[in-house]
């Protein structure tokens, strides 16, 4: 059973429960709750009023499995490793609640847990169930080539190939893999609603891309259409005809409805389960993603704005009862290892820069001044909730730049030789228990491609919200820099990310 310490450091336990819906590449501008007035997503207006609602959460580590690596470990990872699986020594959430008695169970489609890249997350919880099928998600062996049609984006791969071989297994809803994830989380309530100390984790792939969903949420964005298919964006300028954008974001807001239905029957389940009482629900996204804003699509390639940076959130804490109410505080993915731990009554680890949000949740109490966030090797970024800094490599090629791990494994394959012949023994850092990694020089990026990932920029989102207008503001500038650089000293950043940078250690 988990324990808390009361005020007068005795133990005593405490029988609750948790819940954390995740979705993935969730823009928070379209849903009602963040002031869309187009989309449907009634659900997550109910969501908002049934919980605080956060305005200004940040991301952390980008993109998928950094971020995921965020929430086991409650620590930011982007500036020593790319995307990667959880090493020897992190400290995972869901595994620290095993060792302390509380039940913690994974449901989901997010293929890439079952990667080289993210094979070591899931086998953190005590039971975790699957669902195949998502993008290009290597499940249905077929050797002839499925039909395929014509795509705005010319697409091709494997990836496209495999997307179309799933798809043809998943024509009614219930066979999605959304459908069936949201169903393995509701038949576990139903299951241990009347159990204690457990932590449930649902998450699903939904709506990152390709688009794909019924006909049903379709036609809740009627609109003329006649182009070819375009429910997959490319990670490039936007180079489509404006009824080919307007449809393909008619298509994610389809997908977005989806998601809002099937979270709509888990709220319905918390209800008739009789749940509120004692179940903190967490719904929260790993980062959002870029629809034609700033004439982009997707993520990673580009400048992280605040459509793929900031992000929703909402958290119901039963202890404070606070519903229906909006929180400024300035909050991240970090923050949720150590809110969950406390809520189950275990002390997070030394090693975790987040914070619990038991206080902010009941009264928006801060619990800091700036935040940092990015992707390994592209800009350095941070914000204080009003201005946000992007901070470009001061290096023509983007050096000195090294992965450190235990784990030399890239999304989908492992490292390859000719990197791991330039590894040498990196560290340890604060973090790693007195452990040495692996250093392992990065191929050099001569910077090819956005040229905006070149440049350093400064927005006042208050004023500018939409990050259309750069300040050239160097007193502004000078503090946002303090800030990065602190955050940076307190990550125990690898020395080479500050030459990179142009800063001082």
């Amino acid at each position: 059973m988990a324990l808390r310490r009361d005020e007068a450091s005795r133990l005593e336990p405490v029988p609750v429960k948790a819940i954390m819906v995740m979705f993935d590449s969730l823009n928070r501008h379209f849903l009602s709750p963040y002031g869309c007035d187009w989309t449907q997503t009634p659900n997550f207006q109910r969501l908002a009023e049934r919980t605080a609602r956060f305005d200004s959460c940040y991301v952390g580590s980008m993109p998928c499995m950094p971020a995921r690596r965020e929430i086991h470990t409650g620590r930011y990872n982007f500036l020593h490793r790319s995307w990667g699986p959880i090493e020897p020594f992190d400290d995972s959430m869901p595994e620290i609640l095993k060792t302390h008695g509380v039940y913690s169970h994974l449901v989901s489609d997010h293929y890439h847990y079952w990667e080289d890249g993210g094979c070591t997350y899931h086998t953190r919880y005590q039971s975790w169930e699957i669902s195949r099928g998502q993008e290009g998600d290597p499940w249905i062996g077929q050797v002839r080539d499925p039909e395929m049609p014509e795509c705005v984006a010319g697409r091709s791969g494997d990836n496209w190939r495999q997307d179309w071989v799933n798809r043809a297994a998943m024509q009614r809803e219930d066979l999605q893999p959304q459908a069936k994830t949201f169903g393995g989380g509701i038949e576990f309530l139903r299951r241990n609603h009347d159990a204690d100390n457990w932590f449930l984790h649902i998450e699903t792939f939904d709506p990152h891309e390709p688009f794909f969903t019924q006909q049903h949420y379709k036609d809740l964005y009627p609109h003329d259409y006649t182009g070819p298919h375009f429910d997959w964006p490319p990670y490039r300028y936007v180079a489509e005809t404006r009824d080919q954008v307007e449809h393909c974001r008619y298509e994610y807001a389809a997908l977005v409805s989806m998601c809002d239905a099937w979270l709509g029957k888990l709220l319905d389940a918390m209800d008739e389960l009789d749940l509120w009482d004692d179940t903190m629900l967490i719904v929260n996204t790993d980062h959002g993603f870029l629809l034609g804003e700033h004439d982009s699509w997707a993520k990673c390639w580009c400048p992280w704005f605040d459509e793929k940076a900031r992000t929703p959130l909402f958290v119901w804490d039963p202890r404070c009862g606070v519903a229906g109410e909006r929180r400024a505080s300035l909050v991240q993915t970090i923050d949720l290892a150590p809110t969950l731990l406390e809520y189950f009554g275990i002390e997070p680890t030394a090693d975790m820069q987040g914070r619990p949000l038991r206080q902010t949740v009941a009264d928006d109490t801060p619990i800091r001044d700036a935040a940092l966030y990015g992707v390994f090797g592209g800009h350095v970024n941070v914000t204080d909730g009003r201005y946000t800094y992007f901070r470009a490599p001061a290096t023509p090629d983007n050096t000195p730049l090294y992965e450190y791990t235990h784990m030399p494994t890239h999304m989908r394959d492992l490292f390859r030789v000719e990197e791991m012949r330039g590894m040498t023994a990196g560290g340890p850092f604060d973090f790693t228990k007195g452990c040495p990694v692996m250093k392992i020089p990065v191929p050099i990026d001569r910077r090819e491609g956005d040229p905006r990932m070149t440049r350093t920029w400064l927005f006042d989102t208050h004023a500018d919200p939409h990050q259309d207008a750069p300040l050239d503001d160097p007193g502004i500038e000078k503090r946002m820099i303090d800030h990065l650089a602190r955050l940076m000293r307190e990550t125990d950043a690898p020395p080479e990310q500050y030459e990179r940078l142009g800063l001082q250690s």
